[in-house]
């Protein structure tokens, strides 16, 4: 599957988020339907069902048994890591980071991303997938979910230059003030390897965050992912108390773009990440 040509990164997530979607209403060990049977019921071909369930395999969502079909896989222990005030100002990251769009439409949030975003399924969001780079080399695939009416006349040149929560503050009138976001391993897919410049089934991290603005409204929804060879979280944890220190301005928070949050705007995670060049 051609990862460039136009529709396929947007006809893979859609896919992808309704198998979450028969996931998200089942039991672990419960049985979903069979490949064949998706492909009907979402009148996509075999190849993108496959992609989208081989993908959910990998990243420990479904279980393939042999002969019996695929099943939902064992729930998964969550560890939160949380500083001492719950808060974190994030810094300015090292390195030349840009954009390139991949994806940008606007079309019907759906049963999922609906619920995340608390909007009717029916209601219109931006679906934005970009390539994130790094002085020149491609660190991450995000696919952002912004409510439309909150960004009217949001513009291609928004989002592939600048940071993104600078203009939705400046330009659309909209505050970000807090985000919660979960971090997994994962692996790789072959489209995604092929934008990364990485191999097939390589190592990576997940981050799925969900940001509200200052009175709370849910504004974005979003799931990237990283690099694994050149991505690392390090994690600051409050233990006790302990003087008051300037906070550290190197550095970059795992799944957000460099200058998000950079205005005072806090998130409510512990979590940092950086490039680790050469790893």
């Amino acid at each position: 599957m051609e990862a460039d040509v136009p529709g396929t990164v947007l006809k893979r997530e859609r896919t992808r988020d309704a198998v979450l979607e028969l996931i998200e209403l089942r039991s672990p060990g419960d049985a979903i339907p069979s490949e064949r049977a998706l492909c009907s019921l979402l009148g996509v071909s075999r190849p993108t069902v496959r992609a989208a369930v081989d993908e959910l395999v990998a990243a420990g969502l479904l279980v393939r048994e042999h002969g019996r079909g695929m099943f939902v896989a064992p729930a998964k222990i969550t560890q939160e890591l949380v500083a001492g005030d719950r808060a974190l100002t994030v810094p300015q990251a090292a390195g030349a980071w840009s954009s390139r769009l991949l994806e940008f439409t606007t079309l019907q949030a759906g049963a999922r991303v609906g619920r995340k975003l608390r909007m009717s399924p029916a209601a219109e969001i931006v679906y934005v997938a970009r390539l994130r780079l790094v002085d020149g080399a491609p660190m991450a695939i995000e696919h952002l979910h912004i409510r439309a009416e909150l960004v009217p006349g949001l513009s291609a040149q928004e989002l592939e230059s600048g940071d993104l929560y600078e203009h939705l503050r400046t330009t659309h009138g909209v505050h970000v003030h807090e985000a919660v976001q979960a971090i997994e391993p994962t692996v790789v897919t072959r489209a995604e390897a092929k934008l990364l410049d990485v191999p097939e089934l390589s190592p990576a991290l997940l981050f799925e965050r969900l940001t509200s603005d200052t009175a709370g409204r849910p504004v974005e929804y979003v799931h990237s992912l990283y690099r694994g060879d050149r991505y690392r979280i390090v994690s600051r944890l409050a233990l006790g108390p302990a003087a008051e220190v300037a906070p550290d301005r190197e550095g970059h928070h795992p799944g957000i773009p460099p200058g998000d949050f950079a205005h005072g705007d806090a998130i409510t995670s512990s979590t940092r990440g950086d490039i680790q060049a050469g790893a």
